[in-house]
């Protein structure tokens, strides 16, 4: 039988990703680093010792705090990359670490992540629950996820289902329970860095916020398809957010974060009106988009805050109160609403934000 509710939020699938993106430089350069330790060194006894002189040789590479150099080092152990103890790596791993292209990269993190991850496994403690493979069966036998659906298997321990899935009707008893415990209020950025996961595997695609195996979605949307899952070009990505941080600098002085007004080291760029529902002219148009702090771009693009038209912030009522008081005095100034981006606004207003 399923745990009590206390007790299944304590057993979340536990993922916080230090780089989102497996294409970047730093992705890769950790895990290479993390690779050639175990390749240069007796890892067949584990201690504290090898641990810290791991973080030691990853942070020489990417100048981070001790927290930070853990982070990014448990990542790669939960996605499957590495294993308990440092103890060997996957076999793709290197093969990974020499693809050519981002489309081989790609396949091969969705077989490294389907075949060895496990969410709440960490450098000193092992765990062999598999909840990507949890989740890939419980699709098969609903046939579609709402993120309502997501953030409910979030918080299964899935020891507990020796079927290997959640039927209907146990979901929805999940869904439940996890509204009642406000899982997503409380860790909305394990639930992004999922869905960041859930992005790039292959063969899966997000439809209307639904997730799908695509043969299926091709099935129920047709032609439809194509324009929902509109592929990224990478080069017109890279102009659009340029144009952005020329927009914030020429404006504050800095490259700073359009709400915050901070010059965070790392910004998003985030578009207004989401990239799947915008028409080719607004794909890489930069007044469709705000330079934001990962926080900020994560509640601008979930629906939980959003905009004026003359600037002020509204906060969705699914918020808590300690959040609104804290977001409460943020906004945008007026120098970046021009005629283009307010009309953008509008439409966030009335399709993204959550009343």
């Amino acid at each position: 039988m399923p745990e009590t509710k206390n007790q299944i939020y304590e057993k979340y699938w536990s993922i916080t990703l230090a780089y989102t993106d497996i294409h970047a430089n730093r992705f890769r350069a950790t895990l290479e680093a993390i690779v050639n330790f175990i390749d240069s060194n007796d890892v067949s006894q584990y201690d504290s010792k090898m641990y810290k002189k791991l973080q030691k040789v990853v942070g020489k590479a990417n100048l981070l705090e001790s927290t930070s150099l853990r982070k990014s080092i448990n990542q790669f152990v939960k996605l499957g990359f590495i294993e308990y103890q440092l103890k060997s790596y996957h076999k793709d791993s290197k093969l990974f670490l020499e693809a050519k292209t981002n489309r081989k990269r790609e396949t091969l993190f969705s077989k490294i992540v389907y075949e060895n991850s496990s969410f709440n496994r960490d450098v000193t403690k092992n765990s062999k629950n598999r909840e990507i493979n949890f989740l890939l069966k419980t699709l098969e036998e609903v046939g579609k996820l709402s993120k309502e659906d997501i953030i409910a298997l979030m918080i299964q321990d899935i020891s507990n289902y020796p079927k290997g899935y959640l039927t209907r009707e146990e979901l929805n008893e999940a869904k439940q329970n996890a509204e009642e415990i406000r899982f997503l209020e409380r860790k909305y950025n394990q639930v992004n860095h999922f869905r960041t996961i859930l992005n790039k595997l292959d063969e899966l695609v997000f439809v209307d916020d639904e997730l799908y195996f695509e043969e299926d979605a091709k099935v129920i949307f047709g032609e439809e398809l194509k324009r929902e899952i509109r592929v990224r070009d990478n080069y017109l990505h890279i102009l659009y957010k340029n144009q952005l941080k020329e927009e914030s600098e020429e404006k504050e002085g800095k490259i700073k974060c359009m709400v915050e007004l901070l010059d965070y080291p790392s910004l998003v760029a985030s578009h207004i009106k989401p990239f799947i529902k915008a028409e080719d002219d607004e794909a890489y148009d930069p007044e469709n988009g705000l330079l934001l702090s990962r926080n900020m771009d994560i509640l601008f693009d979930q629906g939980y805050i959003t905009f004026t038209g003359t600037g002020r912030i509204i906060l969705s009522s699914e918020l808590s109160d300690d959040l609104k008081k804290f977001l409460n005095g943020y906004g945008l100034k007026k120098n970046y609403l021009t005629s283009k981006r307010l009309n953008y606004l509008k439409y966030h207003r009335e399709n993204v934000f959550k009343k």
